[in-house]
């Protein structure tokens, strides 16, 4: 499975790159057909801050961000984003400002839940959302379900890649789509092609990674 792997980069930016591992996958609920790395955009610092660049253009001159609400351990990235938009500059609209960089936990029952000292952070605050990956939309519609419930104001959504047309039709802003990404495809679980062609099941995905099926 790793011996086939290749790696995609921005075509703006060739710094920024994800690693492509075809296979058959599962998360939660859906299957792929490939596995999409992009853990060194989360953690190298060079790259992250190349990557917080990008994502910051379409928000720099016209959208006042107070909180960056982090998923799927994208906190570096987050940083660097709060840098950006508060880097000084007449175009700059949150120029000198402060944001604060937060991200949500999950508790016993599986739902998102902000901690009591980040609450303040949250109510009435405009957001702007980090996800690392947009499959299925499940992650997003969790995160805009828990924003909501703390009264957040979501002015943008960001993401390292997004799958669903559906998706990138939703005003995500993101580095790649699946069309970066020659023959991927997702498919729900009962309508998965390689399971129907009798394929097993190669890995598991979770925000950590994937974990191998032997």
């Amino acid at each position: 499975m790793e011996t086939k792997a290749y790696s995609v980069s921005l075509e703006k930016n060739p710094v920024i790159a994800i690693r492509v591992i075809p296979g058959h996958f599962t998360t939660s609920n859906v299957h792929s057909n490939n596995y999409l790395d992009v853990s060194d955009l989360k953690s190298n610092a060079n790259v992250a801050q190349d990557v917080a660049r990008e994502l910051a253009i379409p928000y720099l001159s016209n959208v006042h961000v107070d909180t960056i609400v982090c998923m799927e351990k994208t906190e570096v990235i987050g940083a660097y984003l709060a840098k950006e938009l508060t880097q000084e500059g007449t175009s700059v609209i949150n120029a000198g400002g402060m944001i604060h960089v937060v991200s949500p936990i999950i508790n016993a029952y599986g739902n998102l839940i902000f901690q009591g000292s980040m609450i303040e952070w949250i109510n009435g605050k405009n957001i702007l959302l980090l996800i690392a990956s947009i499959s299925s939309g499940r992650t997003l519609n969790c995160a805009l379900e828990c924003l909501a419930y703390y009264g957040g104001i979501v002015v943008g959504k960001s993401a390292l890649f997004v799958a669903s047309q559906e998706m990138r039709e939703s005003d995500v802003n993101t580095l790649f789509t699946a069309d970066d990404i020659p023959g991927y495809e997702i498919f729900k679980t009962a309508d998965c092609e390689m399971c129907k062609a009798g394929r097993k099941l190669d890995a598991i995905i979770t925000s950590e990674g994937y974990t191998i099926i032997e």
